[in-house]
């Protein structure tokens, strides 16, 4: 069953970006979807906001909306701009670092 989050989304077009601000030296998320199969987030952060390095267990990929940011996976910069997507995979160390604000949307695979 939908939360009521997803009801507004739901036999409907959106524009993903519209979906989530930017917040001033914030990072802001929202969660689309959020199954035992996996999750669909959307995130906005600020200009030099990022996440420290962690892992997870599951692969994701990581969908860049809008700016430009630094993903650091087991120790490879990788860097996005709007249109361009990496993969996390599992158990692998990761950090972002907002090169610019930027927007992306999350994947995250769990089965």
């Amino acid at each position: 069953m939908p939360n009521k989050n997803q009801e507004t989304l739901i036999a409907k077009a959106s524009n993903l970006s519209d979906l989530i601000a930017y917040q001033e030296g914030s990072v802001v998320s929202r969660t689309i979807i959020d199954k035992k199969a996996g999750t669909i987030t959307l995130f906005a952060f600020d200009e030099n906001q990022g996440l420290s390095e962690h892992t997870a267990p599951y692969d994701a990929l990581v969908y860049v909306l809008d700016g430009e940011v630094e993903v650091t996976i087991a120790d490879k910069p990788v860097n996005l701009k709007a249109d361009e997507i990496t993969i996390m995979p599992a158990n692998k160390t990761h950090a972002l670092s907002a090169k610019t604000r930027f927007k992306m949307l999350l994947v995250m695979i769990k089965s």
